[in-house]
């Protein structure tokens, strides 16, 4: 789709404020950023960036797009002749999706005639914030889970057709292993899974017969919805079915429970179903989960083997919003590249000037912190760093090191290939592989440490002196 009028009206109006002055090519760099981990977490993963790339490779406005903009007679014919030429030519560095990302560092760096750049912020923090908060979401569900298997059940109460799409790619990419929604199977070839609804037991006689039915038609995937009328007896008259399909050589998938007390459930049907020699039946809970009523229940001993989680993953109910920004932090003046700072009252508001990579540093095979260097510094080991708000709080990092914002465009042209959505998805689990466990916590997580240089950090009590 050609997404280039998702844009908030004010990006138009600076455009053409831009050309009328004349500084749509005076170069500029942004940095898209978030200050704070939603849910009080730990970490985020990064995640829509195939999306992004996809939005700038489709950039530019169509004969109705200028006609429409032409319709509310606010911008000059000039302007609106030189959007029909309009596309992106700069470079953009990106943080690969699947990556550990933390506050204050960019996901995404633009430099870019200013207008381009400036152009891009709506679309930008739409994709880029949204997925990211439903794959770190999805993370913490799944790290809650302890390795135990979560699918992504949420198309049904997600925010519209696109947030329910963009919302079960994110899911996957956080770790979840399958979808209940059929178009995201198909359009990102994510495994899809399902059982049934109540309606299908309510439109038969009896339970039973509903089960028989179900099993009739799908002899290998039987898996029942065991709590239309007594969630017990439903255990039971899903094992009266298992024991013929075992009969047939076939075997029941499992049963999901969906209502009532799932840890005393779960145990219970278990004991049934074992009884019964039908050890490899799942038990799979639903109703509306979460990453805390999943630890809840593993923690109280629950026989859950997979966990259906839907609104609480797909709109990220206890944190809507990641609080992405898009600053600027630098522009070209008489060829030569100035730093720009933003200051604000509230300390976390106060932005990091410049050019800047991310530098990341493990020791041990674990991560011990990032690094914030402009981008003509060479980075050593060990190293001192500075917090980016507090000039007494300082610490020295060491270990290998590797810079983490890759060249996705360069000169306008796409220089980065996108990798398979499997492949994006093990970087998640590798990466949280490399992060200790207390970081990871639910509650009060340890804060990871985001360093400047000592070049940076000098720069910008610079600029903090002089304005």
């Amino acid at each position: 789709m050609n997404l280039t009028l998702l844009t908030d009206f004010y990006e138009l109006t600076m455009l053409a404020g831009y050309f009328e002055l004349g500084k749509t090519s005076e170069k500029a760099t942004f940095d898209l950023f978030f200050r704070k981990i939603p849910s009080q977490g730990g970490f985020c993963i990064a995640a829509g960036l195939e999306d992004a790339i996809d939005y700038i490779k489709n950039l530019h406005f169509s004969r109705e797009d200028i006609e429409y903009l032409y319709s509310l007679k606010t911008f000059s014919a000039d302007f609106l002749e030189y959007l029909r030429e309009f596309s992106f030519s700069g470079e953009l560095y990106a943080v690969p999706e699947g990556t550990l990302v933390f506050p204050n560092e960019p996901l995404i760096r633009i430099t870019a005639p200013l207008a381009e750049a400036q152009f891009l912020e709506t679309a930008l923090l739409n994709i880029i914030g949204f997925q990211t908060l439903i794959a770190t979401k999805a993370a913490r569900i799944c790290l809650s889970a302890r390795g135990k298997e979560v699918i992504e059940f949420g198309a049904r109460r997600a925010q519209g057709p696109d947030g329910a799409m963009s919302a079960s790619r994110a899911s996957y990419i956080g770790g979840c292993s399958s979808t209940s929604n059929t178009l995201a199977g198909k359009k990102f070839e994510i495994p899809v899974q399902g059982t049934m609804a109540h309606s299908w037991i309510q439109s038969f006689d009896t339970e039973l017969e509903a089960f028989e039915k179900y099993a009739r038609v799908f002899p290998v995937s039987s898996l029942f919805l065991v709590d239309t009328y007594d969630t017990i007896e439903g255990v039971k008259n899903a094992i009266r079915i298992g024991l013929k399909l075992k009969e047939e050589g076939k075997r029941l998938k499992g049963i999901r429970l969906d209502s009532g007390d799932l840890k005393k459930l779960s145990i219970e049907a278990r004991k049934l179903l074992d009884e019964a020699g039908l050890e490899e039946a799942k038990i799979v809970a639903s109703n509306d989960l979460d990453e805390w009523i999943v630890q809840d229940l593993l923690s109280q001993g629950a026989q859950i083997d997979i966990f259906g989680v839907g609104t609480s993953l797909v709109i990220s109910r206890d944190a809507p919003a990641l609080g992405v920004v898009y600053k600027l932090v630098a522009i070209e003046k008489d060829g030569k590249v100035c730093p720009k700072i933003k200051i604000s009252g509230n300390i976390e508001k106060i932005t990091n000037p410049g050019v800047k990579k991310i530098v990341r540093f493990l020791n041990k095979e674990k991560l011990v912190g990032d690094v914030l260097m402009l981008e003509d510094e060479k980075a050593y080991s060990p190293m001192a760093t500075f917090d980016q708000f507090h000039s007494h709080k300082r610490k020295t990092i060491s270990g290998t090191f590797e810079e983490i914002l890759q060249p996705i465009f360069l000169e306008g042209k796409l220089f980065y290939k996108n990798p398979a959505l499997p492949e994006i998805r093990q970087r998640t689990l590798n990466q949280l592989d490399l992060l200790d466990e207390e970081y990871k916590r639910l509650l009060n997580p340890e804060i990871y440490w985001l360093g400047l240089s000592k070049k940076l950090f000098r720069l910008k009590q610079g600029l903090l002196r002089e304005h």
